[in-house]
């Protein structure tokens, strides 16, 4: 009896070896290629950014980035899947498996990034932000010093939540804050005169503001209490993943450092492929190189990405520039030789 529990136990061990290990080596990429279809996680409330038109249609920078993932990954930019999700549901989607990806306004922290918080792998920041404050402009209210023992309303469960509190505690202001579980919610109760105040990151106020009856009766506070980049993300786990994204959110930056646009992609690859010395333009398009192998693509999904979306500022001026429903200065969202911040490492 004992050598037969002895060897049920080592069948048993075997078995759960073998499980582990299949579990390590498959990654969330592969199951994403064999089921045909990205499953995208997306706020689907914040104009500009995730929003469900009336035509029944998600768009927004959050959901272009979005598609330039689905582009790269499957080579076509309309096999999502979108789930909208407050901010209390988005990290538990990742961990269950119920997305694939999140393109939801989340901001890249310690605790979100590292194995003893979320869990989460960041991509690089889509979205340069900082939390802000709305108020009513019959209120006469012009710094954060006059919010001092008034009502702020604010999403609980958000790193807003902490950062108000952070920046009236060192302060020595007392407020009180009033707490929603999503945007919507916050926005509500602002309207509705239950706080003295709004916080939200600013892009999230200036897409909040844009659907008011009368935006110019609402002001954004000058202040600035936080750093908030905006990042997709995904499990902390799957490196593959991980890798995949990285490099297509460095495609668009790229192209855009290149003047590569959805215009004109076609005469790139062409020029690309008929000059072998232009060799960085012929790694970038997958014409040399084969990097795109080195992180589970096609050599070619620079080009599916581009033709998809366009590049970074194709999709901001689209989503956010000054013709938009949604119009938001790029300043700190400009490539880094323009001033701003995005950059893109070698295609090497």
């Amino acid at each position: 009896m004992r050598k037969l529990l002895s060897g049920i136990a080592f069948l048993s061990l075997l078995i759960t070896g073998c499980s582990n290990s299949y579990q390590k080596d498959t990654s969330r990429l592969d199951l994403i290629k064999k089921r045909g279809e990205l499953i995208c996680g997306v706020s689907g409330k914040i104009p500009g950014f995730s929003f469900l038109g009336i035509n029944g249609e998600y768009k927004g920078l959050d959901v272009d980035i979005c598609k330039s993932f689905a582009a790269g990954i499957l080579g076509d930019s309309n096999k999502i899947q979108y789930r909208p999700l407050t901010a209390a549901e988005r990290f538990t989607a990742i961990k269950t498996g119920e997305i694939d990806i999140l393109s939801r306004n989340t901001t890249f922290t310690l605790s979100r990034d590292s194995s003893g918080g979320n869990g989460l792998s960041f991509a690089p920041v889509v979205f340069y932000d900082g939390q802000g404050l709305m108020v009513k402009k019959e209120s006469n209210i012009s710094n954060i010093e006059d919010l001092q023992n008034k009502s702020i309303c604010v999403g609980s469960g958000t790193t807003t939540e902490q950062n108000i509190n952070d920046v009236f505690e060192s302060k020595s202001l007392p407020y009180t804050p009033i707490k929603y579980q999503d945007l919507n919610q916050v926005i509500a109760g602002y309207l509705q005169g239950r706080c003295s105040a709004m916080t939200s990151d600013r892009s999230q106020l200036a897409a909040a503001r844009s659907g008011f009856k009368n935006p110019e009766e609402h002001i954004i506070l000058k202040n600035v209490l936080s750093k908030e980049p905006l990042s997709p993300a995904s499990d902390g786990a799957d490196n593959k993943l991980a890798d995949a994204l990285r490099w297509i959110i460095f495609t668009l930056i790229t192209a855009e450092e290149e003047g590569i646009t959805k215009g004109n992609i076609d005469e790139k690859v062409k020029l690309a492929k008929n000059n072998p010395q232009l060799k960085s333009l012929r790694r970038f398009l997958g014409v040399d190189g084969g990097l795109g192998e080195k992180i589970g693509l096609r050599n070619d999904f620079t080009i599916n990405v581009i033709k998809a979306t366009g590049n970074y500022g194709e999709i901001y001026e689209r989503n956010l520039g000054e013709d938009s429903d949604v119009p938001i200065p790029r300043e700190l969202n400009q490539l880094f030789k323009n001033g701003g911040l995005h950059f893109s490492p070698p295609f090497n």
